[in-house]
């Protein structure tokens, strides 16, 4: 067995390259990060650090025990994190927004039940307005939505961009009205869109207003216009367009409301869970720097073309 403090210590020189540093930011001193390496070593029968008076570095074998070493101590947080939790009991009303619930709510909340098997689950979906009104109501414990950068309430996962999406090869004409497809009000990107559009005097037409954005998604694949969508949680088969003839739509952030029942420990256990995997919610982890690379080839392609 690897005793986790070795591992500890291991990763904190590993990470800084510096005995004394990693020591500091265990709260250790220096010669007992040293007795831990020099005990990891020899259980392990091999070296893991190159030292001498000027600089530490890592042995082929110290890069292969980093991926081993974060692999156990996260999997033993996990074990310690499920067991201290292991008597939370209740239920949790969590109102969350339809792009997230397309994207990769599902499995956080899957890796969340199955840690804490004695809370309940209520899932409400709807339009970020609309959830946040139902929590001010009473209706929800919990509100995981959309909120306008600039606003102060809740607790932020993270802030992306708004962007337009269409379908790959869309095009129309610049002279013509922009066509838009967009979520019934009072949706947030539906008022980022319409407030862009009228500060640079553009001309549009909603050619189709939907209450689900699987609808919005339909609308898009079809090839009937273009929507406003938050960058990370574009699906697969939609792409997005630049162009001169549509404005910047700004930011958007994804917020934890909390209601009053929100500040009971398994509404604050589902809280943490969301801002401690905020990349797991996206649709665009783990992109590889070639994809968007691609990506980036696809929307100068997509650009609409003006008639010559």
């Amino acid at each position: 067995m690897l005793d986790t403090l070795w591992l500890q210590s291991f990763v904190a020189v590993a990470r800084t390259l510096n005995f004394t540093q990693a020591g500091a930011s265990l709260n250790l001193r220096q010669s007992t990060v040293s007795e831990h390496i020099r005990k990891l070593e020899a259980a392990c029968g091999a070296r893991l650090f190159i030292r001498d008076t000027h600089s530490v570095r890592l042995t082929l074998d110290g890069e292969a025990m980093v991926g081993f070493a974060r692999t156990i101590l996260d999997t033993n947080d996990r074990a310690l994190r499920h067991f201290a939790r292991a008597d939370l009991r209740g239920s949790v009303r969590l109102g969350v927004t339809e792009d997230v619930v397309l994207a990769g709510l599902p499995e956080l909340l899957k890796r969340f039940t199955a840690e804490h098997p004695r809370v309940r689950l209520e899932l409400t979906v709807g339009l970020s307005e609309n959830v946040r009104q139902a929590l001010e109501l009473g209706l929800l414990d919990l509100a995981f939505v959309k909120r306008r950068a600039g606003e102060q309430k809740g607790e932020l996962v993270w802030r992306e961009p708004l962007i337009w999406i269409a379908a790959p090869g869309f095009e129309w004409d610049p002279a013509q009205p922009v066509p838009l497809i967009l979520l019934v009000p009072p949706a947030i990107t539906r008022t980022a869109a319409l407030t862009a559009l009228e500060s640079v005097g553009s001309s549009w037409q909603v050619v189709c207003t939907s209450e689900a954005q699987s609808g919005v998604h339909a609308a898009l694949a079809a090839g009937l216009g273009v929507a406003p969508h938050a960058r990370s949680l574009v699906p697969p088969g939609l792409t997005e367009i630049s162009s001169n003839e549509l404005p910047p739509l700004g930011d958007v952030e994804f917020v934890v409301l909390a209601g009053v029942q929100g500040r009971r420990d398994p509404a604050r256990a589902l809280i943490d869970a969301i801002k401690q995997n905020g990349s797991l919610l996206r649709r665009t982890r783990g992109r590889s720097r070639d994809t968007g690379r691609q990506d980036a080839g696809r929307e100068h392609r997509m650009m609409p073309q003006h008639e010559e």
